[in-house]
């Protein structure tokens, strides 16, 4: 059985279709990569998926149990994270704060300071900067804490919305590292990122949104090769 189950969704803002008739699936322990040009739909897939919109027809199933229409925070302690496009931080709490944030929907305080100690093991900056007004921090160390953040919540999927966006390619390189060791330590990934290249040289498998449907799909290794893709997202 799929981890998560998307099927037909329709999303639409006022008379404009965002989303028309989108389906795909994610097993436990994939990298899945949603990738399209802008306004194709990935965010609202993301946000429809985590609960903050509602579609106007079609379900989300994440671990068996429908969820389409779960409030989002319920979604969260489900066991379902999102980092959010544009990092989304509380700039004027501290990093440490920002992410005791993140396991609000937790209640075992042993659980959640074994939870910290594993961020920072991953994000070694933000220890270092735990006492530190979040808005103070680089654009890297922001998308840093929005990915702690939502680890605090101790997801089985992690939803990423553009994780590279803004960022110089020494951090596009260090953010994507991260990516592939939060899955290598257990935690399911969907991940939608304009640099196609990146995001498709991690996934086990991709889909390609075009305006609201679902164009293409496979291996993430094949579509690197596939000429139609190189052409229209990988700058080739």
């Amino acid at each position: 059985m799929a981890m998560l189950e998307v099927k037909n969704l329709e999303v639409s803002y006022g008379m404009i279709r965002a989303l028309k008739g989108v389906s795909f699936e994610i097993n436990e322990g994939e990298i899945i990569a949603l990738i399209g040009s802008n306004g194709a739909g990935k965010t609202t897939t993301l946000q429809t998926i985590s609960g903050i919109l509602k579609p106007k027809a079609g379900e989300v199933i994440f671990k068996g149990k429908e969820i389409t229409k779960v409030p989002a925070h319920k979604i969260v302690a489900m066991g379902l994270a999102h980092v959010p496009e544009g990092r989304r931080v509380f700039s004027q709490l501290t990093v440490y704060q920002n992410l005791q944030m993140g396991a609000y929907t937790r209640k075992n305080s042993a659980e959640i300071a074994e939870t910290l100690r594993d961020v920072y093991s991953h994000f070694p900056r933000l220890e270092e900067r735990k006492n530190q007004d979040a808005g103070t921090l680089s654009g890297g160390e922001q998308q840093m804490l929005a990915m702690g953040r939502a680890m605090m919540s101790k997801p089985d999927l992690l939803l990423m919305d553009e994780p590279s966006m803004g960022l110089s390619p020494i951090l596009v390189k260090e953010i994507f590292s991260i990516i592939q060791s939060l899955h290598d330590a257990g935690t399911t990934i969907l991940l939608v990122e304009q640099n196609a290249k990146m995001a498709l040289s991690i996934a086990d498998r991709a889909y390609v949104l075009e305006t609201g449907s679902i164009a293409m799909s496979g291996n993430a290794r094949d579509m690197l090769e596939d000429e139609k893709i190189k052409t229209a997202y990988l700058g080739q």
